[in-house]
């Protein structure tokens, strides 16, 4: 007989997901797509920007696919409500039919935690809500390397911010701009996991961003990556 290996763990509960689109049959596709899958709960539909706060405050999903351009309260704006508005706001996907929308850096820059076509494979969709409701990478830092360098540097002058960085997290946030996670970073530069993670709390917390794709902007902004920034990845 064999011996028991002990309780079978419980799965981990579903990805709960809010969809934004003031086009209806896109948050019809959408959730026709994400439903299908066993670790995606849609726990609702938001028409525009305005009613994305209290929607929030009432379902709290873990993250909000949210429309750039709708006619009232637009994306940019609704994400930075919930950045302001609640201690703990929910992941924020921005959804839009042309990545090098500018609109799309803006609602990076307050705060969205990534951004995808509303015509990419659904694989590809569900992968990038798991992939930032973990909070652990950048997603398609490539793409946000695209829109951010496309903008001037502003080097500040003042202390605090990008100034305070040690060496220590500046080597690390340029490797989360590369789309490192935290293992493979640990991996890198031979140090714990845990030593990773305090040093990511700092650069956000020094930087004032609220997740990792927001400090990567920030940095391109800074100069500290991107084109004639000393960086290891040029």
């Amino acid at each position: 007989m064999n011996a028991s290996a002990g309780p079978t763990p419980a799965p981990d509960p579903p990805v709960t997901v809010l969809i934004v689109d003031d086009d209806e049959l896109t948050r019809t596709g959408l959730r026709a797509l994400l439903s299908a899958k066993p670790d995606m709960d849609i726990v609702g539909e938001a028409a525009d920007g305005a009613d994305v706060l209290p929607m929030v405050e009432r379902l709290r999903p873990d993250v909000v696919l949210m429309d750039v351009r709708m006619p009232d309260v637009d994306g940019i704006e609704a994400t930075r409500r919930l950045r302001f508005a609640l201690p703990d706001p929910p992941k924020v996907i921005v959804i839009t039919t042309f990545e090098n929308d500018e609109h799309v850096y803006d609602a990076l820059r307050v705060g969205a935690s990534g951004f995808i076509r509303k015509r990419a494979p659904s694989q590809q969709i569900a992968h990038a809500i798991r992939l930032v409701a973990t909070g652990d990478s950048v997603l398609f830092p490539d793409a946000v390397r695209r829109l951010a360098v496309s903008r001037p540097v502003r080097r500040s002058t003042a202390d605090g911010g990008a100034a305070a960085l040690t060496g220590r997290e500046i080597e690390i946030l340029r490797l989360m701009a590369k789309g490192h996670s935290n293992q493979e970073t640990a991996i890198q530069l031979q140090v714990s996991l845990e030593t990773v993670k305090t040093h990511v709390g700092n650069v956000l917390t020094k930087l004032g961003a609220s997740n990792r794709t927001q400090a990567v902007v920030l940095a391109y902004e800074e100069g500290l990556v991107g084109p004639g920034a000393d960086d290891r990845q040029h």
